[in-house]
């Protein structure tokens, strides 16, 4: 409001003309006295009179309670510039934005993580990738294995894969497989591949003078393994390992027939989801598994799943045993086929027992 009311002041028809002061006495010059102590107050009265010349003493009285003008400040010219400080100031607050004006923000947080698109967030969470997970058929199938991860190279390089068409094997005088198995505590999983039993430690084999202790026992169907040219309904297989880490499987062909007890025990403690594994409540009774016929062929072959590791002595038990049509259909409603195909015997040697 103060500074409206100078500027009114301002508009007098006759203004006085007033000439910049000089320290002293001047004889020419007109005195005004300036009352800023009520410019600073804000009560709008803003005192300018002419007194009367060669007084010396009168040249420039400022009262400032707030702090003194200096004696040689031209007393308009400070009122000059703080009406155009205000104006300006005033233009700043109505003045719009430039949108070209760069503005440098200091940043306390971290920019939030741009989205990930959602097929590559499901693929990560997976933990595949883009690449397909293994499988029996389609884009993960045997024939792809080996391109899926280097890890799974032998799968298409291997050169004593799994499993093989038995023909013509050499009848020896082998050893019969010592079978050491005991009433065992299980649990049975679906690892998306199979139905598998995991057993619990206490029961081995003795082949070739070595030790193998049982581990799990997993189903095919059809059965991998081919006895000159003909394929079982299903197979079953006994995965053994010994104190070095080396692998020995036996291998029971299944047939149509009598319904086993044992392979029912494994049907009667599914789990209802995928990788759960179900601790049963009974024990397994391995050695009533096994046929009364203990012949076998033996040879050196590999993992008939990824990644296919070779060096695995296979034991294929020569007499099939049986399950009923209902027991084989159970599994074939999980399971209709997770067989691998036969491999080249590639100049290997086979053994059959006497």
């Amino acid at each position: 409001m103060a500074l409206a009311a100078l500027v009114a002041s301002a508009a007098w028809a006759n203004p006085p003309q007033v000439k910049p002061m000089r320290l002293g006495p001047s004889p020419d010059t007109t005195t005004v006295r300036v009352d800023l102590a009520s410019e600073a107050r804000g009560d709008g009265k803003a005192d300018a009179r002419p007194d009367a010349k060669n007084d010396a003493k009168s040249d420039t009285k400022v009262d400032a309670k707030p702090e003194a003008t200096p004696a040689a400040v031209d007393p308009l010219e400070v009122l000059r510039q703080r009406l155009a400080g205000k104006l300006a100031r005033q233009t700043l607050r109505d003045e719009p934005a430039n949108p070209y004006d760069l503005k440098v923000v200091a940043r306390t947080t971290p920019p939030p993580a741009a989205p990930r698109p959602a097929a590559r967030a499901r693929a990560e969470s997976a933990g595949h990738g883009s690449t397909p997970h293994w499988s029996y058929q389609g884009d993960g199938g045997p024939a792809a294995w080996a391109r899926l991860r280097p890890e799974f190279n032998l799968c298409g390089n291997g050169q004593r894969q799994s499993p093989v068409d038995i023909r013509g094997g050499l009848a020896v005088d082998l050893e019969p497989v010592k079978f050491a198995y005991a009433d065992s505590r299980f649990g049975v999983i679906d690892n998306g591949h199979t139905v598998q039993a995991n057993i619990a430690a206490g029961s081995h084999i003795e082949v070739a003078g070595q030790r193998f202790e049982l581990l799990q026992m997993h189903f095919h169907r059809p059965a991998e393994e081919r006895i000159d040219g003909r394929q079982f309904e299903m197979s079953a297989h006994l995965v053994h390992r010994d104190a070095q880490g080396k692998l020995a499987v036996v291998a029971l062909l299944i047939e149509r027939g009598p319904p086993h007890p044992v392979v029912q025990t494994v049907w009667n403690n599914l789990p209802l989801e995928q990788h759960q594994e179900v601790p049963a409540r009974v024990p397994l009774s391995l050695q009533a598994l096994l046929p009364s016929d203990a012949r076998y062929f033996t040879y050196m072959g590999s993992l008939t799943t990824p990644p296919c590791s070779e060096d695995v002595r296979w034991i294929v038990m020569r007499q099939p045993v049986t399950m009923s049509p209902e027991q084989i259909e159970l599994f074939a409603r999980i399971y209709p086929m997770n067989a691998r195909p036969v491999q080249q015997l590639a100049g290997r040697r086979i053994l059959q027992s006497q």
